[in-house]
């Protein structure tokens, strides 16, 4: 019946003039600005949320990392100490570079009743999980070797697997986890010239005179598995001055990188091993840590990384 839109014309000084008005279109222009507005008021409100859940983050992050920077302070010092190694195994590196802050992977060595005895020993999984296992297993080890006296390998790690199930409550049925640990473990006699081995699913290398031989673990974890459950194999071997042995974990082999971005493998390192073995344990200690970094590139880290080399 009435309308909003309406038009005027006049005619002046022989000019005609028309003008139409549109009331809807400059309602329309002021709603569009005040829903502009209104916007920019709610986009203004929401990056204030959005900025104090930003901090509220940072601030629990910094919190978490520094628990774990703490956690890796603890972890060290469970770890034997360098000057201990040095003492007992004067002529050996240990190359050890956690993936995260805190690591799965972690080393052992001690002397006992007359036995030089060291261990590379891989968790389930790595960062704090593997941390926390690695953890359970140095007092284990320590338990066995230090306070019960137990020296040979084979029965260390029969009595850490009995352990590490009683503590973990495993019991083997379906869904209950799985974790435990691979690990390569020597107890050096010098007086007899000989050094004994038993492996987690892990090897024990050794070159003489340039020729590399693998020595096998048994082909279970620490812990609960599907398979059955049978007593680690203990292997004596015969060793002389010079001979050079090597124990490790997988993450070294594991590693992504070159130009292809494959795995390192073993095979690589085996030859690697081979063609530095007339150098010095530390100057060996070095070139495997810039070889590996140089292979991982800008790629990242996959696991734990440690491997050891003892000379005779």
């Amino acid at each position: 019946i009435v309308s909003g839109d309406f038009y005027w014309f006049a005619e002046k000084n022989g000019k005609r003039i028309i003008v139409i008005f549109s009331v809807s279109g400059f309602i329309l222009l002021i709603s569009f600005l005040l829903v502009i507005n209104n916007r920019f008021r709610v986009t203004k409100r929401q990056n204030v949320i959005i900025d104090k859940q930003r901090l509220i983050v940072e601030e629990k992050n910094k919190d978490i990392t520094d628990s774990i920077n703490y956690a890796k302070r603890i972890q060290e010092a469970i770890l034997p100490a360098k000057d201990i190694k040095y003492k007992i195994f004067p002529n050996a590196f240990v190359f050890f570079q956690p993936k995260d802050i805190v690591s799965g992977d972690f080393y052992w060595f001690a002397e006992k009743n007359g036995k030089r005895i060291i261990a590379a020993v891989d968790c389930t999984g790595h960062g704090v999980p593997g941390a926390f296992m690695s953890m359970i297993g140095n007092a284990f080890l320590n338990e066995i070797i230090n306070e019960k006296g137990t020296t040979t390998p084979s029965i260390i790690l029969d009595k850490l697997r009995e352990k590490i199930i009683f503590s973990l409550k495993q019991t083997g049925a379906q869904g209950e986890n799985k974790d435990g640990m691979d690990i390569s473990l020597l107890s050096f006699d010098s007086d007899n010239k000989r050094v004994e081995f038993a492996g987690a699913n892990n090897p024990l290398w050794k070159i003489t005179n340039k020729k590399i031989e693998e020595i096998k673990g048994d082909k279970q974890p620490i812990g609960i598995f599907s398979g059955e459950l049978i007593p680690f194999t203990n292997h004596i071997i015969d060793i002389e001055k010079g001979d050079t042995l090597y124990i490790f974990t997988d993450g070294y082999a594991d590693q992504f990188g070159g130009e292809n971005g494959k795995k390192f493998k073993y095979k690589q390192i085996q030859t690697m091993l081979l063609d530095i073995n007339d150098k010095s344990m530390s100057k060996q200690e070095d070139y495997l840590n810039k070889s590996i970094n140089e292979w991982k590139g800008k790629l990242e880290q996959v696991d734990d990384i440690l491997l050891i080399g003892i000379r005779v």
